[in-house]
Parts: C-alpha cells; sequence; structure tokens
C-alpha cells in the first residue's frame, strides 16, 4: 500500500479536546490556545477531534495542521452540546462509504445491520426468532435498567430523561450532565466514523438526521460509558457540572480505550455479506494522488480514469 491515508491511525489517537473562549493558531507543527491567561502548547498528532465551542477564533494555518495530522474539526455550541459544522476526514478512500452505502439502502442487507448493532448492546446473544419491535422491547430494558443501575451506585436521584435545546438551564442537574455526556460521546464517534471513510448520516437504526449514524455507533457505550460518567459528576453536585462531564468521559474514554474500539466495532455491524462484486478494486478507490481515479460504467464495472473519451477509439 503506497497512500497510508487509505488506513487512519484513528485507533492511535488520543480522545479529543473542548475550546471555548480562546483563539488558536499555529505553533512549529501544533497549534496553541490563547487567551487572557496566556498560552498553551497542544500537540494535535496523536489528537482525534477538536470541538470548538463558543468564543473560539482559529486561524488557517491552524486547521491546515490539524488536517495534516488528521485531526478532525467541529463547531460545537455552548458545551459541546449542539453540533454546527465539521471539517474533512482524514481517508481518501471512498470503500467503506460505498460498502456502507450499499447497506443502507438495501431493506434486508440494513435489516441485518441493524439487529447486529442490537445484538453488539447484550452480553447474551439474542434468539433468531426475535421480531425487531422485540428487540427494541429488550433494548428499552436494558437501558432503563442503566439508568436505575447508575442512580443506586451514585446516590443520585432518577426520575427519568428530560431534555430541551431551547431550554437547557430548566433541566436537573443529572439530565444536564447525560447530554453533555452524550454530546462528548457523539463528537469521539463523528470523529472516528470520519477519519475511517464512513458517511455519519447514514444511519441503519436511526434515520432522516446528520448525524444518524453517529447517534447508532454511540448508542453502542453509553450504559458502559457516559451513564456511569454523569451520575458520578452529579453526584459531586451542580458546580461547574458540565466542565466535570466533559473531564470524566475524557478519563473514561481513554481508560476503556474508546477510539481503539469504535472502528473495529463500525467493521463488525457493517461486515454482511454482500452479493454481486459490486464495489470492484475498491480497497484501490483514491488510493494515490492522482485524479480522478477509476470511473463507474454500467456494463464495464470500473474503467480507468485520465482518458479523453473525445478521441476516436482504435478500429472505431
Amino acid at each position: 500500500m503506497n497512500d497510508l491515508h487509505v488506513l487512519p491511525k484513528v485507533r492511535d489517537s488520543n480522545s479529543f479536546l473542548y475550546v471555548e473562549h480562546k483563539k488558536i493558531d499555529q505553533e512549529d507543527k501544533a497549534i496553541a490556545l490563547h487567551d487572557k491567561a496566556g498560552k498553551v502548547a497542544v500537540p494535535c498528532a496523536d489528537l482525534s477531534a477538536l470541538l470548538l465551542g463558543p468564543g473560539t477564533s482559529i486561524t488557517h494555518a491552524a486547521v491546515k495542521t490539524l488536517a495534516d495530522n488528521g485531526c478532525l474539526v467541529l463547531w460545537m455550541g455552548e458545551g459541546g452540546v449542539r453540533f454546527y459544522a465539521q471539517g474533512m476526514g482524514e481517508t481518501r478512500s471512498a470503500r467503506n462509504l460505498l460498502r456502507q452505502s450499499r447497506l443502507c439502502s438495501d431493506e434486508q442487507l440494513r435489516l441485518q445491520v441493524v439487529r447486529r448493532l442490537y445484538e453488539m448492546r447484550f452480553p447474551e446473544p439474542l434468539d433468531p426468532g426475535l421480531t425487531l419491535q422485540q428487540i427494541r422491547g429488550k433494548e428499552g430494558i436494558r437501558v432503563r435498567e442503566a439508568y436505575a443501575r447508575a442512580s443506586r451506585e451514585s446516590g443520585v436521584e432518577w426520575t427519568g430523561r428530560s431534555y430541551k435545546r431551547d431550554s437547557w438551564a430548566d433541566a436537573d442537574p443529572i439530565n444536564r450532565a447525560l447530554s453533555s455526556a452524550n454530546s462528548c460521546l457523539y463528537g469521539v464517534c463523528h470523529a472516528a466514523i470520519v477519519s475511517a471513510g464512513y458517511s455519519p448520516a447514514l444511519g441503519f437504526i436511526h434515520t432522516g438526521k446528520m448525524l444518524s449514524f453517529v447517534y447508532d455507533i454511540a448508542d453502542l457505550y453509553k450504559a458502559e460509558i457516559t451513564i456511569p460518567a454523569a451520575f458520578s459528576a452529579a453526584a459531586d453536585g451542580p458546580y461547574s457540572l458540565e466542565t466535570r462531564v466533559r473531564r470524566t468521559c475524557r478519563d473514561r474514554f481513554h481508560n476503556d480505550r474508546l477510539l481503539q474500539r469504535i472502528i473495529p466495532d463500525i467493521e463488525r455491524a457493517l461486515s454482511v455479506a454482500l452479493p454481486g462484486e459490486f464495489l470492484g478494486e475498491a480497497a484501490n478507490y483514491d488510493s494515490s494522488d492522482n485524479p480522478p481515479g477509476t470511473l463507474w460504467d454500467p456494463e464495464s464495472g470500473l474503467v480507468q480514469g485520465g482518458v479523453n473519451w473525445d478521441d476516436p477509439v482504435e478500429g472505431g
């Protein structure tokens, strides 16, 4: 393989950095954060995602440095609870996106992926005779038990999930903590998905949103990581709650080696056998810097790009 951009090293990266009310510029081969208190240098070679909150400004040179190091840049709302825009992932290969799009657009293949995504949430195998509605019922019980268990262990009262974006301050501390924790998880899953060349919009369980696939993948880890993290932070009181949640999530993501798990879990979920040879030599798509690569043809499959098709064909 001549181009390592086909295989982004997201598994080797750290998790994420959330920044607000800072100026960001390039410093050597890293970036630097500036505010009234001074300057902090941040090495970005091992950073997977930079989440930019309100009050941040970033230079063109800093964005280029982040992109060159395979770090996804995400523009977020206050506390990371809203997602506005994203940069570009590291991989140049379209192979994973093509596979994802075909699985998503075929009803039977999509159902297989949906069942796999649900099965991955349970420690025991699911009865193959269960309908999708029955599986969703079991999933609801699993999530409710996760909330109840975290409530017992932390001592934080739990009355149910309630959150409205337009009235953030009206939510109780534990619901704000859960929303903040999930936002951090979405950012990390989003970074892994885009870095590996998948689309965050082509979901299987979730649909209709630009982050549907992010929600599909993040749901694999909520009961294990973000629910306990949110209850643990809420147990220490409401002071600087969102900040403490992000720090707790950062530590949990690192200790649980989350980024090393996400891409293998995606590959496992999407390892449904595809009929035919739809992808052809897809492993070589965009694997070099020579544009425009191969071309699609309805009869021949893939044909070599860079040919002047207006030229007369020999023997024609």
